[in-house]
């Protein structure tokens, strides 16, 4: 099965997407957007950056866990993975995002 991006609303009411593999794990999230069209463009940048290994940026969160960024030409972050076990964990998922967000069809939720 191949991967898909799934676009939402949350609680609040703002417009979020969640790229998942193709096994159904999430392999990034999205900040809030206001309005649909902003989400929509942050699915195409996705599509778009994804191919570029030079625009993922591996984190660590306080308890000392690796998680990675996506960021946009401009720098700005548009998704973020949940925090893994180990590094090489974190690069496979790095890697799941390069395979699966160039391809992938989106789910709309949001209706």
């Amino acid at each position: 099965m191949a991967g898909k991006f799934e676009m939402y609303k949350d609680k609040a009411g703002e417009f979020r997407f969640r790229l998942k593999a193709g096994n159904g794990e999430n392999i990034l999230a999205s900040e809030g957007y206001k309005a649909k069209g902003s989400c929509e463009n942050g699915i195409a940048s996705v599509k778009k950056n994804a191919a570029d290994e030079g625009r993922f940026e591996v984190k660590e969160q306080s308890n000392g866990k690796p998680y990675f960024v996506l960021k946009a030409g401009n720098g700005e972050v548009i998704g973020k993975s949940e925090a893994y076990e180990s590094d090489a964990s974190c690069k496979n998922g790095i890697q799941s995002v390069m395979n699966n967000a160039p391809d992938a069809a989106i789910d709309d939720q949001t209706g």
